[in-house]
């Protein structure tokens, strides 16, 4: 299997202020995500994503997001395999230093 590339909360965040052409999935619980969650971002839960695929762009450049960075991780290298272009973001929200949407 080939590597997720990972990207840092503070080259997401740049990224976002400079408009970047991507799409955030957090997949984390309904009750985390209640908590706060990156402005913009689309919210999956893990358990969704393979149900998800057929609502989701293979042209489309994503970074998956979690509470740490491990079941993102998961979710990256699983839309990988399926042919979707994906980041994992590195630490997950325990990291993430920007905005966030409640």
């Amino acid at each position: 299997m080939s590597e997720v590339k990972e990207t840092t909360p503070e080259e997401l965040e740049r990224r976002l202020e400079n408009n970047d052409n991507l799409t955030i999935i957090d997949v984390r619980e309904d009750e985390e995500v209640e908590q706060g969650m990156i402005e913009g971002a689309k919210h999956i839960p893990l358990g969704e994503i393979p149900e998800s695929l057929d609502n989701l762009d293979k042209e489309e450049n994503y970074v998956l997001v979690c509470r740490s960075g491990a079941r993102s991780m998961r979710a990256s290298a699983f839309l990988k395999e399926h042919g979707y272009k994906v980041e994992n973001m590195a630490g997950g929200m325990l990291e993430w230093k920007g905005d966030v949407k409640r």
